[in-house]
C-alpha cells in the first residue's frame, strides 16, 4: 500500500518527470529484500526502452494483436511487456527450448538436452520429459527472480576470440567478435580477432563458398593467415591449433551440460541431444560422445528454432505470494483460501487477453523447504483428495522429500 502510494503521487508530476513506474510488489510481490530490490530495478532499467519501442511497433500495426514472448516460455500482451518488461529479458533462449522440445516431442522424444550455440554464446537446458522453469536466474551477477525457463549460460559461440595467456595457454571466450567486424573469414574491415568460426572453417567444417546457403564466400586465405600467427605461438600446426580452439570450446559447453544434467541428478545417457543455433550442429558430436549422449537431433533449420518456438508457445502468466507456513498447519481450506487471490487474477487477466474456459490450464504449486533453509524447490499441486491433511499435501510432503534427494544426494 506505501509502493502504491508513492506511486500515485510521482504520477501526478507526469510522464516527461517520470516516463515508467516499477513496483516491487506488482514486478516480484516475494520476500527476500534484495533479489526483489534487484529484480525491480531491473525492470526499471528497461520498461521505459521497451515502453518506446512497443508503441512505435504497436502503431506501425495498427488492427493487429502483438504479443511478446517472454522469459518463462509463454507470451503476454504488448502492454504487460512495456509494464513488465524484466519479464522478457531471456526470451530469446527460452524460445529455443520451446522449439527443441517442440521438435523432439514430435520425433518421439521426450527426454532431451538443448544446446543452443550461436555468435556469443551457448545455452543449455534439461527437459525431462517437460520444460523446466526457475525463479533463481541471475543476469551480469545480479539476482532475477522472476519464473524463467531453466537455462544456463556460457560465453562459447561461434564469434568467441582465442587468445593466449600469460602462461601461453589458448583460451577462448568469452569476449566475441561479434556480427562486425566478426570473425576473419567474413572478410570485413577491423577483423583481426581469430573466432571458433574460423577454427571450423579451417578444419573443413564450414564451405568456404556455401555459406549462407552459396549467398556469402569465406575467406580461407586471411583465416589461415591469422591462424598460423597464433599456431606459431604456441609452436602448433596450423591445423593442431585450430582443433585445440575446437576442443577448448567444446570443453567449456561440456562442463555447463555437466552443471544442468549431471549435478542435478540427471544421467545424460537417458537423453537425447537437440543442438540449434547458428553454430550448435558443427560441436553436436564430440559433445555427445564426450558425455555419452546416445543420440543427436539436429533441426532441418537450426538457426530460426527460437522462431519456431515463438510460434508455438502459450499465452502464459505467473502469479507469486509469499506467506510462510509450517506444513502442520495447512488444510485444504487453508491453501484454498490462500490460491483464491491468485486464481481471481488469472482468470480475469486471461479473460481479457481472450483465452476461452476449454483452453486454460491452472498450476498451483507450492515453493517447500526444510526449516532454516534459505531457498526452496518448486512441487506442483495435483488434485485434493477426500482427506487432504492426510493424504494430498503428504503426498506433496513426500514429493518434496524425493526431490531434494533427487537434487542434493540427502
Amino acid at each position: 500500500s506505501h509502493e502504491r502510494r508513492v506511486r500515485d503521487r510521482i504520477v501526478t508530476l507526469g510522464k516527461e518527470a517520470c516516463p515508467s513506474v516499477s513496483l516491487s510488489s506488482e514486478v516480484l510481490p516475494v520476500y527476500r529484500e534484495y533479489e526483489r530490490m534487484s529484480t525491480t530495478v531491473m525492470n526499471a532499467y528497461i520498461a521505459p526502452i521497451m515502453d518506446r519501442y512497443l508503441s512505435g511497433l504497436e502503431e506501425s500495426l495498427t488492427g493487429r494483436r502483438l504479443r511478446i514472448m517472454q522469459s518463462n516460455g509463454g507470451s503476454i500482451s504488448a502492454l504487460t511487456a512495456r509494464t513488465l518488461a524484466a519479464r522478457t529479458a531471456l526470451s530469446g533462449p527460452a524460445a529455443g527450448v520451446l522449439g527443441a522440445y517442440e521438435l523432439a516431442q514430435r520425433s518421439g522424444h521426450d527426454q532431451i538436452i538443448t544446446l543452443d550455440m550461436g555468435g556469443t554464446s551457448a545455452d543449455v537446458s534439461v527437459c525431462p520429459g517437460h520444460v523446466q522453469e526457475t525463479s533463481e536466474g541471475s543476469i551480469a551477477g545480479l539476482p532475477m527472480h522472476l519464473p524463467m525457463i531453466d537455462i544456463h549460460t556460457v560465453g562459447a559461440g561461434g564469434g568467441s576470440i582465442a587468445r593466449l595467456d600469460e602462461g601461453g595457454a589458448l583460451l577462448v571466450g568469452p569476449e566475441s567478435a561479434g556480427a562486425d567486424p566478426g570473425p576473419v573469414c567474413y572478410g570485413q574491415d577491423g577483423a583481426l580477432d581469430i573466432t571458433v568460426t574460423d577454427a571450423n572453417l579451417c578444419l573443413g567444417r564450414l564451405d568456404q563458398d556455401h555459406f549462407l546457403g552459396g549467398q556469402m564466400k569465406l575467406d580461407l586465405a586471411r583465416t589461415e593467415s591469422q591462424m598460423q600467427a597464433i599456431a606459431r605461438r604456441m609452436s602448433l600446426p596450423l591445423q593442431a591449433a585450430a582443433w585445440g580452439m575446437i576442443r577448448v570450446t567444446n570443453s567449456n559447453m561440456e562442463r555447463a551440460i555437466r552443471v544442468v544434467s549431471v549435478e542435478r541428478g540427471h544421467d545424460p545417457r537417458d537423453f537425447t541431444l537437440v543442438t540449434f543455433g547458428g553454430a550448435g550442429p558443427l560441436h553436436a558430436c564430440e559433445l555427445a560422445a564426450a558425455l555419452w549422449i546416445p543420440r543427436v537431433l539436429i533441426p532441418a533449420q537450426p538457426g530460426v528454432l527460437s522462431a519456431l518456438g515463438m510460434t508455438v508457445a502459450d499465452i502464459v502468466k505467473d502469479y507469486a505470494q509469499t506467506i510462510m507456513l509450517p506444513t502442520e498447519s495447512v488444510d485444504q481450506g487453508t491453501l484454498e483460501g490462500l490460491f483464491e487471490p491468485l486464481r481471481g487474477r488469472a482468470l480475469a487477466e486471461l479473460e481479457a487477453e481472450g483465452v476461452g474456459d476449454d483452453e486454460l490450464k491452472l498450476v498451483p504449486a507450492l515453493d517447500m523447504r526444510y526449516t532454516g533453509q534459505s531457498y526452496e524447490l518448486t512441487i506442483p499441486l495435483d488434485q485434493w483428495g477426500t482427506d487432504p491433511r492426510q493424504s494430498s499435501l503428504n503426498r506433496h510432503v513426500q514429493r518434496f522429500h524425493a526431490e531434494h534427494r533427487r537434487r542434493f544426494s540427502y
